[in-house]
């Protein structure tokens, strides 16, 4: 047991309450400016504190996010008044995190295959961070589908990987979470995404174990388990909502803290709809609570509608809290697409 042990251990539990998600607003700069760019938004610096700044002044935000993740460059900015946005985030009653990988790169002898970097000098970033006010981190770990693989060493290697991370972030005293992400890009089948994600897990927990991560302490952010995009069977809501509860219930222990799925390019509306139907259909025989870690699923509204401009702060945080309320209530069971309807017809 470590120092950290009991503060890691209530920190997890405020981040996955009831009715809460995490709001992965954690881009590089250059993933930001690529987004910008589609709207015609300079891509600076001030665009980016800007965009920050919108999300994270957006009123009753906190209550259907327990924290964000910030980028290295988010965590060290201010307000356009000049407090900082750890304290924007505090005051607001959310929980800071940030984002500690330094991307997936291409791997050594195993083409389109990727393996996350970021292990070299991580503890005493955990260490400053920490010391800044951040209180849990993100690791993203990239798996592709496609022919011939993933192949087992690209599944060991980013499995070491989270588990080497998840033990630094412990000893420093942030929760970490543990993001294996199985893309959805490709034309593989829904039992495919199974097999994969199975395997990703399998590999993801006897890691952990071996490296001696506490469960508890610990937030898992997988992918759903979903056909490729380019897949011509696509599945029902139920059938993925099904298939993902069925490879959780195997593969991960009952004392992780909590789930919060990652959106991974699904629509809005799906991932809203996906979400709500595991907790709708299976929420009593979930051990854990499962809820959200979105990005774009909650942001791309609000992005599209500011486009840059300050007279449409306003507007765009309204959009912002509608995805928040709407995958709020999913992660409750109590979501419907009704609820869209109804949003258009406005």
């Amino acid at each position: 047991m470590g120092i950290y042990a009991e503060e890691l251990r209530m920190t997890a539990k405020s981040m996955i309450q009831k009715g809460k998600g995490i709001l992965a607003m954690d881009e590089s700069n250059g993933t930001c400016n690529k987004r910008f760019d589609v709207l015609g938004i300079p891509t600076t610096e001030a665009s980016r504190q800007a965009y920050r700044e919108l999300i994270l002044t957006t009123p009753g935000l906190s209550d259907y996010v327990s924290g964000p993740i910030l980028y290295d460059e988010t965590i060290r900015q201010t307000s356009k008044a000049g407090v900082p946005f750890l304290k924007v985030i505090a005051d607001a009653g959310m929980i800071p995190g940030i984002k500690v990988d330094t991307g997936a790169k291409d791997m050594a002898g195993h083409p389109n295959e990727k393996v996350t970097e970021g292990l070299d000098g991580l503890r005493d970033r955990i260490a400053e961070y920490y010391q800044m006010g951040a209180r849990f981190a993100k690791w993203r770990a990239v798996i592709t589908i496609g022919e011939g693989i993933p192949s087992r060493a690209c599944i060991e290697a980013n499995a070491h990987g989270l588990a080497r991370y998840a033990a630094l972030c412990q000893e420093g005293g942030l929760v970490p979470i543990v993001e294996p992400e199985v893309l959805i890009d490709g034309d593989h089948t829904l039992e495919r995404c199974y097999q994969v994600t199975d395997e990703t897990l399998d590999a993801v927990f006897s890691q952990l174990y071996t490296q001696g991560v506490a469960y508890n302490q610990m937030i898992l952010k997988p992918s759903m388990v979903i056909p490729g995009k380019a897949c011509a069977q696509q599945a029902t809501v139920e059938q993925v909502a099904a298939a993902t509860v069925r490879c959780l219930l195997k593969n991960v222990p009952a004392t992780v803290a909590g789930i919060a799925f990652l959106s991974g390019g699904q629509t809005k509306e799906q991932s809203s709809a996906h979400l709500n139907a595991m907790n709708k259909l299976f929420g009593d025989q979930l051990p854990w609570p499962v809820t959200f870690s979105y990005a774009r699923a909650i942001q791309q509204p609000a992005l599209d509608y500011w486009s840059g401009k300050d007279e449409n702060v306003k507007e765009a945080q309204k959009h912002l809290l509608e995805r928040a309320k709407f995958n709020s209530l999913a992660s409750k069971g109590e979501y419907s697409s009704d609820l869209e309807k109804q949003l258009t017809a406005v």
